[in-house]
């Protein structure tokens, strides 16, 4: 049978944080690992009622196929809500609806990449994107992530060496290291890439989910049609609806809507009724607001049970909003083989080896703190410090 199957498929391999979530299951497990909305702020009840308005409406029917790009009242809200918080210009036109920004990053992938290609990543970068792009077997470089965004040294130098044909970012609250790119990161990078032809593909599913600090305006600010923005309304109304969006310029659009077409053909009518329905009938602001504040309060809550429980010689990120935080351990211990210990005191995160394409981070990891109420965060974190310990007092026994 192997023999049937697509070259690509030879180095494709199933997403390692939907493996390591069967571990999850167990419901003793008090998990970190899932990069998951808490669903204690999902909105179920205007949801009910957009469901119920919008499948009383007969004359557009909900249930009917409709167009590729997606409905147009939800495109020209998406582009409205650009101006109103950015003062970003983008017609209803520039705008495709995807299922999830995941398969607008699939669909990038399809229009852009040729076998060989060159994508730049962060280093880490996240594993969705990297797993979206691998299928067109494109060769990744990355450059480093410092405490305020990319070494733009580091990626000049790269982008330099090699016709890159995509550079792949979350700038807000990256996934998965919870860093945010500064201002003058933003235009430095911009700087960079006035001189190159490659496009920047800006991943935005957590930007609206800030807690501390003011806005920051997108790449696509300052690059134009030179960014490709993506968003989601998987993080600030619910992830089970599926819906995301691509912004980018006609040309782009053009080519994504033949790939989608080919794909899927649309994106489901029911939930881009149901999403435009909620948005008009309820203050979407106001909902996100109670997000954010419940967000800050878990990580502060977690980052005050880091300090209290993990060992000095551990570092963590102390991100400004999002979903993530960033553990580094000491370089003599594994992540793999903490989370070994971890399991076995039920509690659970992603090892950070699977954020990397050339074999680096054995010894950091990734937590997430939105899913998780008050009492798992700090018997969690106490748990996988007590794991910290006890590996880095054998690892030290070993090496006596």
């Amino acid at each position: 049978m192997n023999s049937l199957f697509a070259d690509r498929m030879q180095s494709a391999h199933r997403s390692f944080i939907r493996e390591i979530l069967k571990v999850t299951e167990n419901p003793e497990i008090i998990s970190f690992a899932g990069g998951l909305p808490n669903p204690r702020f999902f909105p179920v009840e205007p949801i009910i009622a957009a469901t119920a308005k919008v499948m009383q409406d007969k004359v557009a029917n909900p249930l009917q196929y409709s167009t590729t790009e997606g409905y147009t009242p939800l495109r020209e809200y998406i582009a409205q809500r650009y101006a109103k918080r950015h003062g970003l210009k983008v017609h209803p036109d520039e705008i495709l609806i995807t299922n999830g920004s995941q398969q607008g990053l699939d669909l990038i992938g399809k229009i852009f990449l040729n076998k060989g290609d060159f994508v730049a990543l962060e280093k880490p970068s996240y594993l969705g994107a990297i797993q979206a792009f691998s299928l067109y077997e494109p060769q990744f470089h990355t450059a480093t992530l410092q405490a305020d965004g990319i070494d733009t040294e580091q990626l000049a130098i790269l982008l330099a060496q090699q016709p890159t044909k995509l550079f792949y970012t979350v700038p807000n609250f990256q996934n998965p290291s919870g860093i945010t790119y500064s201002e003058a990161k933003r235009r430095a990078l911009a700087t960079v890439f006035q001189a190159q032809q490659t496009l920047v593909v800006e991943d935005d599913p957590y930007g609206e989910l800030r807690f501390i600090g003011e806005d920051l305006a997108p790449l696509k600010s300052y690059l134009g049609d030179q960014a490709i923005l993506l968003g989601s309304f998987s993080k600030i109304v619910a992830p089970g609806l599926r819906l995301g969006w691509i912004c980018a310029n006609r040309e782009i659009i053009d080519k994504l809507v033949i790939a989608k077409q080919a794909t899927d053909l649309q994106s489901n009518t029911l939930s881009q009724r149901l999403v435009y329905q909620y948005v008009t009938d309820n203050d979407l602001d106001e909902h996100i607001a109670t997000i954010k504040h419940h967000y800050g309060q878990q990580r502060d809550l977690m980052v005050t049970a880091i300090e209290q429980n993990f060992p000095p010689e551990v570092t963590y990120t102390r991100p400004e909003g999002g979903m993530f935080l960033w553990v580094t351990l000491p370089p003599s211990l594994s992540a793999m083989d903490l989370f070994d210990y971890a399991a076995k005191a039920n509690v659970a995160f992603v090892p950070g080896k699977a954020f990397y394409v050339d074999g680096s981070g054995n010894n950091t990891l990734r937590l997430n703190f939105s899913n998780a109420d008050a009492q798992m965060i700090e018997e969690g974190i106490k748990r996988l410090g007590s794991a910290i310990k006890q590996l880095l007092l054998e690892r030290t026994a070993c090496a006596a």
